[in-house]
């Protein structure tokens, strides 16, 4: 009896964590539906050779892949045109990561907008020097950000890498 008791417990915990984890897959699907699109605005990046933030006009179109957990995000750099790029963001199917960086918080903002943060590490600088990345998204009718802060091994402050402010250009 007591195994029984323990092995339905279990099932149901097991149930809870998969629909939970489906919940937030959808969620996610749905935070970056609302951003596909036209996007126009600038790219502020922290040049670690003068130590100064460069601003530079900065455009984007999203996509999502057909029904997948996939969306491309087309980079345009109107003065920097051999800098256009696309790269495609993947949403976990689990609903934890987005590409390889691990959700810690999505957050319903008082205006409306969704932020979401995630964290992973890598290397960085001029130097190559190991790092934690954190990424923040602001999602929004209107505005779409994503701001990179790092921040060194053995090192206690965040630096801003650089952000990307959008906001959604009209429909002709």
């Amino acid at each position: 009896m007591k195994f029984l008791k323990i092995y339905l417990t279990s099932i149901t915990l097991l149930i809870t964590i998969l629909g939970n984890a489906q919940t937030n897959y959808k969620q996610l699907i749905k935070d970056f539906k609302k951003i596909s699109g036209n996007w126009q605005g600038t790219l502020t990046y922290l040049d670690y050779s003068s130590g100064k933030p460069y601003t530079m006009p900065a455009n984007i179109q999203i996509q999502r892949l057909a029904k997948t957990n996939q969306f491309t995000f087309a980079n345009i750099y109107p003065n920097e045109t051999n800098a256009n790029s696309v790269d495609t963001t993947i949403i976990s199917l689990d609903g934890k990561y987005i590409d390889n960086a691990l959700i810690t918080s999505r957050t319903q903002l008082p205006n409306g907008n969704i932020e979401i943060i995630t964290e992973e590490t890598g290397k960085d600088g001029n130097d190559n020097k190991p790092a934690k990345f954190k990424h923040t998204y602001t999602l929004g009718k209107a505005i779409f950000k994503k701001r990179k802060d790092v921040q060194f091994v053995g090192e206690t402050v965040w630096i801003n890498r650089h952000e990307y402010n959008y906001n959604k250009k009209p429909s002709k």
